[in-house]
């Protein structure tokens, strides 16, 4: 995926003009691309959570997941292990969720 590098948040938010207060250099931009594969597992719990007081409700799935990916832009290149360890994830979860005026 073709995707823009904007070094840090404060780059990513000014497009490049960086922040006086505190001081961050500005980072113009550069083309990169990116790259994920996400291999979902079995489902190993369910549940549902409805906090009125908040206005949230919402239905969870945890299941086990690896995921590798790799990001590239001229110059450099990164890539993650080519077997992810599914013993190194501490949780992953799929959910659908209503919240504020999608509430009722």
């Amino acid at each position: 995926m073709d995707v823009f590098d904007d070094h840090d948040l404060a780059n990513s938010l000014t497009q490049g003009l960086g922040l006086p207060t505190p001081p961050i250099s500005a980072v113009f931009p550069v083309h990169a691309k990116v790259s994920f594969d996400v291999e979902w597992d079995g489902a190993l719990a369910m549940a549902e959570i409805e906090n009125s007081a908040q206005q949230f409700r919402g239905a969870f799935l945890s299941t086990g997941a690896t995921i590798s990916w790799t990001a590239e832009q001229e110059g450099s290149q990164f890539q993650s292990d080519n077997l992810p360890d599914s013993k190194a994830n501490l949780i992953s979860v799929l959910g659908r969720e209503k919240n504020g005026v999608l509430f009722s």
